[in-house]
C-alpha cells in the first residue's frame, strides 16, 4: 500500500528531522521545505500530498501566507506549528482554514496522534466502536455512554457531540467546526446552541464533564484528560 505523503515545513532543520523521524516511524512518507515559498512550490509540483505541517515564523514567506496561497486552490489538511500560544494566533489560523494548531514545544508522539486524527477526519474513516476518554467509555454501536461502568443517559445530539469531542481528543475545535460536523450544516440557528448542549453534557457527565471538556475562550472547546 502506498504511504501517505506529508509535507513538513519549518526553517529549523533539527525540528524538521525530529518530526520526520517520528512520522517515518509511523509509516508516512515525508517531504521537507525550509520556508513558505518552497512549501508552496513543492505542494503544487508533487501530487497527492495528504497533509501539511506548517511552521508560522519562517523567512521569505511565513506560514500564514503559505496557508493563504495553498487554500486558494486546495482543501488539504493543514496543521500549524508556532512558538506563540496566543488565542489571537489560533483564531487567525482557524479563519485561514487551518485544521489544527499546535504550540511549541510539543511531544512528537502527540503530534503524530493529531496527524492521525486530522487524516481520519478528512478521510471519513470510522474509528473504533468503543472510544475511551479517561473513565468515560463511548460505545458507538450501542449508542451508550458509561462512566466507571455506570450508564449516563444522553440525548441523541449530546451523544453525537461527546463522540465528536472524543474522536478529536486533545484538539481545539471551533464552534463552526463543531456545528458543521455534529449538526451537518442542516442547522440554521445560532452557534450558541453548541454552548447549551455542552452545558447539559458537562452536567450529565458530572465531575468528569467539567474536568475533561475545556472551553477555549473566543473559539470553542477541547476534550482533554
Amino acid at each position: 500500500m502506498e504511504r501517505l505523503k506529508i509535507l513538513v515545513v519549518d526553517d529549523e532543520s533539527r525540528m524538521r528531522k525530529l518530526i520526520r523521524d517520528f512520522l517515518v516511524k509511523s509509516g508516512y512518507e515525508v517531504l521537507e521545505a525550509e520556508d513558505g515559498e518552497e512549501a508552496v512550490d513543492i505542494f503544487f509540483t508533487v501530487k497527492n500530498i495528504a497533509l501539511i505541517i506548517l511552521d508560522v515564523m519562517m523567512p521569505k514567506m511565513d506560514g500564514w501566507q503559505a496557508c493563504r496561497e495553498i487554500r486558494k486552490q486546495s482543501g488539504v489538511p493543514i496543521i500549524m506549528l508556532t512558538a506563540k500560544s496566543g488565542e489571537a494566533d489560533e483564531l487567525k489560523g482557524f479563519e485561514l482554514g487551518v485544521d489544527e494548531y499546535i504550540s511549541k514545544p510539543f511531544s512528537p508522539k502527540i503530534l503524530v496522534a493529531r496527524v492521525e486524527a486530522v487524516l481520519r477526519r478528512s478521510n471519513g474513516t470510522t474509528p473504533e466502536e468503543v472510544i475511551r476518554v479517561g473513565d468515560i467509555a463511548i460505545d458507538k454501536a450501542a449508542h451508550q455512554v458509561t462512566i466507571d461502568g455506570h450508564v449516563v443517559e444522553l440525548s441523541y445530539k449530546e451523544f453525537e457531540l461527546l463522540t465528536y469531542f472524543a474522536e478529536n481528543q486533545g484538539l481545539a475545535l471551533s464552534r463552526e467546526k463543531i456545528l458543521n460536523n455534529v449538526w451537518n450544516y442542516d442547522y440554521f440557528g445560532d452557534a450558541r446552541t453548541i454552548d447549551t448542549h455542552v452545558k447539559k453534557l458537562r452536567s450529565k457527565l458530572g465531575e468528569k464533564g467539567g474536568k475533561y471538556i475545556k472551553t477555549i475562550w473566543g473559539m470553542g472547546y477541547k476534550l482533554e484528560v
